[in-house]
């Protein structure tokens, strides 16, 4: 991901007022602006058959899957706004200002590849851990593998990493994705 050319860094209010960046994803850490390519075609798909598993067995009213492009506000001062892959919320907990999210879903769906730094992942896990978001999914399309992470004392814990079987989310227990599903072809 790359950042901008200039050193200044951005406010909340600032940002609000700059134009929304097209045809690229878009994220602020700590008000430096970062712009990344749009993703591969595999990254898209991954989340389209996530997205639809899993939006297919809950109630549209009550539960919000969203695997289209937002800004999930993590903190105004120093802005710190991230584009999750897959975001699922209770409905009832979303809060929106300014157009933009600022509250955590209770799972997050990420799709690491190869071009993800360590230290871009590390982050990005941090920056949710801080946001209170309870569960995230990494999904690594290269080894076909899902970790299942929980949020435990402010860090994320490995709960499982998987590679076949029936994922569950902790905060959606009627909901069922079989592993399989997410990487067919």
């Amino acid at each position: 991901m790359a950042s901008l050319p200039h050193s200044k860094t951005v406010t909340y209010e600032e940002w609000l007022r700059m134009p929304e960046v097209q045809d690229a994803i878009e994220e602020v850490v700590n008000g430096e602006i970062r712009i990344a390519a749009a993703p591969p075609w595999i990254h898209g798909r991954i989340l389209d058959d996530l997205g639809f598993a899993m939006g297919s067995q809950v109630d549209r009213h009550e539960v919000k899957v969203v695997h289209a492009k937002f800004d999930l506000i993590i903190r105004r001062a120093p802005l710190t706004a991230r584009v999750p892959d897959l975001a699922v919320f209770q409905a009832s907990t979303i809060v929106v200002r300014d157009g933009h999210v600022h509250s955590a879903p209770q799972l997050i769906a990420e799709v690491f590849l190869p071009a993800d730094t360590p230290r871009e992942r590390a982050e990005k896990l941090a920056d949710y851990a801080s946001l209170g978001v309870p569960e995230v999914w990494a999904l690594w399309p290269e080894d076909r593998t899902v970790e299942v992470l929980y949020l435990e004392d402010g860090q994320y814990r490995r709960q499982a990493r998987l590679t076949d079987g029936v994922l569950r989310p902790k905060y959606f227990p009627n909901v069922e994705v079989r592993i399989s599903e997410i990487w067919s072809e």
